[in-house]
């Protein structure tokens, strides 16, 4: 390493030790993380201005701090397997009807499918507002390569159905599942512990001197993994700091200008549909300003990341300690969230793009019958994503050739992915949080 590229970190490490010598002032987690991000937008700032985007000593640099990041994603993602399972067996065992189960999933997953269709209409407006087209995108190098990409990934969609999904949710090898080796490994092993949480349950039921030591051995282990949570959640601040240093200094200025007015609409929508998240939880009696600040957190590190799988710790931790939503529903929120009914990448994305590329096959995206179909096959792709990984792309994928539509819009918008999937991510999670508390205020779940 070169002396710039040593300068570079060890003004990092000062303000990483800042941030720590912050704590003295603000014990808060929801101002340690906003103090992190400020430094980490400051850091990314500083190294694009100084070094420029392909700079050698700028990606030097980042291959060290990008270690904070990463091994906090790292951490965060050692905890969900463990935690889904723990947590979900828990909570059914501590509930008195076996049906509550059938209800909690029912009521959630019906909730993620419904802000999933208001998102796509709120996707549809938004580009028909702006007057979005992809007639006169131009395509450079790395978007013509993605799309020679997109057939092959295209591939993997083309036998997915409604019932082939439904079918992969079922684990053959829970092991295998819990190492996560499948895309949908998360509902897996929600659908194997809420088995196991059931047998508990009836063996409580028909030998309570067997079943007894069962309950007291699942709660101490939950109450283990709630505590590691606790610990890896403390490093929150400087996982965003590492986190958002890397996404400003290796973002391409120039690339977003070009597509500004996509950029721009993106949010639009996304604050729309997050303004129906909070209209939603003011009927639940939830206070958005209240929300807002207890969610701080969580929705940063979902920003951050653009991952929901790894967001799903303190999903959970924050509908239970802050929200105050039963464990049995946070766990099923937060699982099913991450992987159905994503409102940003499977409703807002796949409807955006498909008004889009409408006008250049000759399709009117204002006719009525063509509004109706996107939103009604974006509601079943929606749930069908999670057969696959890929996030806002398989989405698309699924979508965009179900309407007749070409899919190379998707790889002309590659440029831009990573600043717009950012939120994307944090209104996927706020949606999975959504269908939690209003689950819990339809049905009483006692473990809360």
């Amino acid at each position: 390493m070169n002396s710039l590229v040593w300068l570079n970190l060890l003004l990092f490490l000062f303000l990483l030790y800042g941030l720590f010598w912050s704590k003295k002032y603000s014990s808060s987690l929801s101002r340690q993380v906003f103090i992190g991000l400020l430094l980490g937008l400051a850091f990314g700032f500083f190294l694009q201005i100084i070094y420029g985007e392909n700079s050698q000593t700028m990606q030097d640099t980042l291959v060290w701090t990008n270690v904070v990041g990463d091994v906090y994603v790292r951490l965060l993602r050692m905890v969900v397997m463990p935690l889904i399972l723990v947590t979900m067996i828990a909570a059914v065992v501590r509930m008195e009807a076996v049906q509550a189960v059938g209800k909690i999933g029912f009521s959630v997953v019906f909730v993620l499918i419904f802000t999933t269709m208001v998102a796509a209409i709120i996707g549809i407006v938004v580009s028909l507002a702006f007057g979005l087209s992809a007639e006169g995108l131009s395509a450079g190098a790395r978007e013509l390569a993605r799309a020679d990409v997109l057939p092959s990934r295209l591939s993997t969609v083309d036998d997915l159905s409604v019932a082939s999904v439904i079918t992969n949710f079922v684990p053959t090898n829970i092991f295998a599942d819990l190492s996560d080796s499948r895309s949908n490994s998360v509902i897996a092993v929600v659908i194997f512990a809420i088995v196991v949480g059931i047998a508990a349950l009836l063996l409580l039921r028909e030998s309570p001197e067997q079943g007894e030591p069962i309950r007291r051995f699942v709660e101490a282990a939950q109450a283990l993994i709630m505590r590691v949570v606790k610990l890896v959640m403390g490093l929150t601040p400087y996982g965003i700091a590492a986190l958002m240093a890397n996404v400003v200094a290796s973002s391409n200025a120039s690339d977003i200008l070009n597509l500004l007015s996509f950029v721009v609409a993106s949010y639009v929508a996304l604050v729309l549909m997050f303004c129906v998240h909070l209209l939603l939880l003011w009927f639940s009696g939830i206070s958005p300003q209240d929300y807002l600040r207890k969610m701080w957190s969580t929705l940063s590190f979902a920003f951050a990341t653009r991952s929901s799988m790894a967001t799903i710790p303190l999903t959970i931790k924050t509908q239970v300690e802050e929200l105050r939503v039963p464990t049995s529903i946070a766990s099923l929120s937060a699982s099913f969230g991450a992987t159905i009914g994503q409102n940003g990448c499977a409703g807002i994305y796949p409807a955006m793009l498909a008004v889009m590329a409408a006008p250049t096959v000759g399709v009117d995206p204002l006719a009525p019958m063509f509004i109706l179909s996107l939103i009604s096959i974006i509601a079943i792709s929606s749930f069908g994503v999670a057969g696959v990984g890929g996030g806002a792309t398989f989405a698309a994928l699924i979508v965009l050739p179900a309407m007749g539509l070409p899919i190379t819009l998707v790889a002309l918008l590659i440029s831009i992915e990573p600043l717009i999937d950012m939120g994307r991510t944090a209104l996927n999670v706020s949606g999975a949080v959504v269908s939690g508390v209003v689950t819990s205020r339809v049905i009483v779940a006692p473990d809360s």
